[in-house]
């Protein structure tokens, strides 16, 4: 298992910090791990699965993605 920080999250999502965090509020994106104080990670395979629905939506197997 590896963690990743919010550069490596906006890099591979493309998304913004704020719309990284807003959709992580509204339960539609992983929540970052708060590992000592204010310090936040992301599990990358997290990261890595909410892609991939995201293609799997794209291409309309979405039902397939989930699970996996």
């Amino acid at each position: 298992m590896r963690l990743i920080k919010l550069e490596e999250v906006k890099r591979k999502t493309t998304l913004s910090r704020t719309s990284i965090y807003k959709l992580a509020v509204e339960n539609l994106f992983p929540k970052p791990v708060t590992v000592i104080g204010r310090s936040r990670v992301w599990v990358e395979e997290e990261i890595d699965d909410w892609i991939r629905a995201r293609i799997a939506e794209r291409n309309g197997t979405a039902q397939l993605a989930i699970g996996n």
